[in-house]
Order: C-alpha cells, then structure tokens, then sequence
C-alpha cells in the first residue's frame, strides 16, 4: 500500500500504471521514428539501405569474422578448426615472406602515394577551367578508372611483354636492347607501381579540379593585383585552400596503396622471387592455396588492418585539426 495525497494506493494498481507509461513511451518512439523515416530526412535511408546491407554482408561481417578465425587453425573448408591463441601471430612476425611482403607493400606504397597527391593535384591545376580542352584531358585522364584491375592488367602485360610487347620491341628498334619487364627484380615493382598510378590517377586528379574550382576567384583576383604570377597564386591561393582535399586523397591513397592486389595479381602474381609479392597477394596465397589455412591467413588481414586503421586514424585527426 502507498499514501499518495491522502488515498491509500495498492501496489499493483502503481504498477500498472508504470507498465502503461513504458508503453505509452515506446510507443512514442516508435511513432517518431515512423514520423521521421516518413520525412525528408528520413526517405534518405531507404535510398542508402541496399548499400548498408551490402556493406554488413561483404565488409562488417567478414572482419568479424576475421578477428574471430585469427586465433584458431583452420583449412579452406573450415572441416577442421583447432585454438591456436596467438601462436598464428608468432609464425606471422617470424615468417619471412609475410614480413618481405610488408616491405614491399611499403616500397609500392612510398612509390604510387607522393606522384598520386602531388601529381594530381599538379595536373588539376592545369586543366581546372572549363575549357573544352581540358573537358578532354579530364575524360582522357578519368577513362582507365572506369576500367576493370583485370582488362588493364592483360593490356599493360601485353605492351611490355619481353617478347611480343609493343613497347619492348619499340625499344629494341632503338638499338635499347631487349629489356624483360616483368620478370627483373630490380625494375619489376616500379613497372607495377607505374600501371597502378596509370589506372587510379584519374579520380585523383578529378578530386583535385572539383576542390579548385570551389576555390573563391576574388583570391585569385586579390593575388593578381599585388603582381603573383600563376605559380605564385597555386603555392599562396590554391594549395592552401584545398588542404582538406589534399588530406582526404592521402588518406584514402595510403589505404588503398597498402591494399594493393588486383594489378599484382594479373600482371607479376608476386614475382619475381617474390618481390612483387604484396600482403594482400600474400594472404591471398595463403588461405586459397593447396595448402591452405584460413586461420593463418586471417592473422596476417588483422595485422594489416590494424596497420591501415592506425595510419587512417592519424592522417584524420589531423585533417580534423587543419580544418579547424
């Protein structure tokens, strides 16, 4: 019993009445979240939905997953599974080919980024305005990006082949000699970093033009008055004013450098001598081989994923701090 402004209350008649308050709220939220699913705002979800879904299904769920089989042994078929804890992250740091692919990952890396970020941003300067020139070379720079790793990859393998090549028998016709592009362990990774530049350079560059012609022309104006020639208004104007794209293209960059495969993979497939051989390449190998193991594979994609996370997570802080 409760005294409650003078009238004595059962206990149950309390309750209830708390039961239906919580179902009154509920039933609040659920009528605000049909009222702002019904909105503007809220129609935007059903649009994105399919691509949620789609990023649970073949992003979120493989990494967890991952994480999870990362600490267990396991084949292809997942028919025998066995705890390994973190014996499969010892053999990772021992094994010479895993740590020879981070090297080389690297090397790809510090090869494909610096020409991507500064390059790019180089050439929008040079085709910013809406010239119909430029519309050109935007369209001639921006066509390889629309083409799948595969077509490019057989393409490039086809000009520098050591012997039906076009371009090594060009350079035979020169008096060059005969020069085996893929298959030179010295000259093999810049020939792979050059196709990779070559194929994503454009979205780069498009990135870069975008970023430009948002910039204020009254800069530009203001430049032009105190006497700075065209270099001068791209180092004091337009650099600065693209920084944050400047940031957002080297993040995404180094992740997508660091998650090299597909080019790899069609042209050199890790040769020669493995030293073309990149993680991603190399995890490949591992879990889909003759002698495959899942568990192990999944080590070396958590190790490279804390790596891409780390470095994603500075360059975006500090993005962060540029614009504020």
């Amino acid at each position: 019993m409760q005294v409650r402004g003078g009238c004595c209350l059962p206990s149950n008649i309390k309750t209830g009445a708390v039961m239906n308050n919580n179902v009154m709220d509920k039933g609040n939220i659920i009528y605000r979240i049909r009222k702002y699913l019904r909105s503007a705002e809220g129609s935007a979800y059903y649009f994105i939905l399919p691509s949620i879904v789609l990023l649970i299904i073949f992003s979120i769920i493989p990494l967890i997953v991952s994480f999870y089989m990362a600490f267990f042994n396991a084949n292809m078929t997942l028919d025998q599974v066995s705890f390994a804890g973190l014996d499969n992250f010892k053999q990772a740091f021992s094994d010479k080919r895993f740590l020879n692919s981070l090297k080389v990952t690297l090397i790809f890396t510090a090869l494909e980024v610096p020409i991507q970020v500064l390059g790019a941003m180089a050439i929008a300067a040079l085709i910013s305005k809406n010239t119909y020139t430029n519309k050109l070379f935007r369209a001639i720079y921006f066509l390889p990006v629309i083409c799948s790793a595969t077509s490019i990859g057989i393409m490039w393998k086809m000009i520098l082949h050591s012997n039906v090549g076009f371009f090594t028998y060009a350079l035979q016709s020169m008096g060059l000699g005969k020069i085996n592009f893929f298959n030179d362990t010295h000259l093999t990774i810049f020939v792979v970093a050059f196709i990779s530049i070559w194929r994503s350079f454009g979205i780069s560059a498009i990135v870069y033009v975008t970023a430009i012609q948002n910039v204020n022309n009254s800069l530009y104006e203001a430049a032009e008055m105190d006497g700075a020639n065209k270099l001068e208004q791209f180092i004091h104007v337009t650099a600065p004013s693209i920084r944050p794209t400047f940031w957002y293209i080297l993040m995404t960059r180094l992740a997508g450098s660091l998650q090299i495969f597909d080019i790899i993979f069609m042209t050199t497939d890790g040769g020669p001598n493995y030293t073309t051989e990149s993680t991603v390449t190399y995890i490949y190998s591992r879990a889909f081989s003759s002698s495959a193991s899942m568990g192990y594979a999944s080590t070396m994609s958590v190790i490279l994923f804390v790596i891409i996370m780390t470095v994603t997570v500075v360059l975006y802080r500090r993005m962060n701090a540029e614009e504020a």
